[in-house]
């Protein structure tokens, strides 16, 4: 009984000294990014950003024994019924189709959803996954069917992160711009898109303060940054800035890719 009291001691001064037993990407983390097609493994980056369901946990070991950390991406705020555990989604959490995608708001205050999401985490860690990137965590700036206020999307944030970490993965804050300054502590990197396009990359500056990674996309759909010069421009802007950004297509599929890093 002593020694179990003073295992339990030791990790409560392990928590208190805030020494975090998860991967916590530092600024500057070169990294890919590739949700779609045949996974390209062969990027010299430390960190690659896959999708959870549709990556064998094979593919996450040989990602590993090229040194590479791997953040697994799931949904966290849509339904989408081509996922394996799409049936698990009642329909009272099922709201208003997300504009420009076939997927459908949830309803991020039942409790239902939570338990989903924590089931997810937990394959997440089966795979060998070293963090989590939550998509769609902004339901309450979007027409998602359902009264959400800003308060109601924070605490869903940080019950993804504390599940997150509670599972000994990192998690990255996808976009929700406007909650950074309560979420920053939170959250170990950030997953931004098109903050340059949308003038936006100075609101991210409370993780690059913290020294914690920012990983943006620009899309090559966007005719500005089709030509060198263009990219140059962005590049630099972007490196002064400690933002790692990629310009890819919006498919995520790794047909086209251009790395500032």
């Amino acid at each position: 009984m002593k020694m179990i009291i003073f295992f339990v001691f030791l990790s409560l001064l392990h928590a208190a000294d805030g020494k975090e037993n998860w991967y916590q990407p530092k600024a500057n983390t070169s990294w890919q990014w590739q949700l779609n097609g045949d996974l390209n493994l062969k990027y010299d980056v430390k960190l690659y950003d896959i999708d959870l369901f549709d990556t064998s946990k094979k593919t996450i070991q040989l990602l590993h024994q090229k040194g590479k950390k791997v953040i697994c991406y799931f949904s966290a705020g849509s339904y989408e019924d081509w996922r394996e555990d799409a049936e698990s989604f009642a329909e009272n959490v099922k709201g208003m189709q997300m504009d420009g995608w076939d997927e459908l708001w949830l309803d991020i205050r039942k409790d239902s959803l939570k338990s989903i999401m924590r089931r997810r985490m937990k394959l997440a860690k089966a795979k060998g996954c070293d963090g989590v990137e939550a998509d769609n965590v902004d339901a309450y700036t979007n027409k998602s069917g359902f009264p959400i206020n800003s308060e109601e999307q924070l605490n869903y944030n940080m019950f993804l992160a504390k599940e997150a970490h509670k599972k000994g993965l990192a998690i990255g804050l996808k976009n929700d711009l406007m909650q950074i300054k309560q979420l920053v502590k939170y959250f170990d990197f950030a997953v931004n898109e098109q903050c340059n396009q949308y003038d936006e990359c100075e609101k991210l500056k409370p993780f690059i303060n913290a020294d914690k990674a920012v990983l943006n996309a620009e899309y090559i759909e966007e005719s500005r940054y089709k030509t060198q010069y263009a990219k140059d421009v962005l590049c630099h802007k972007m490196k002064k800035q400690k933002i790692n950004t990629l310009i890819l297509p919006y498919a995520l599929d790794d047909s086209f890719r251009y790395s500032c890093d």
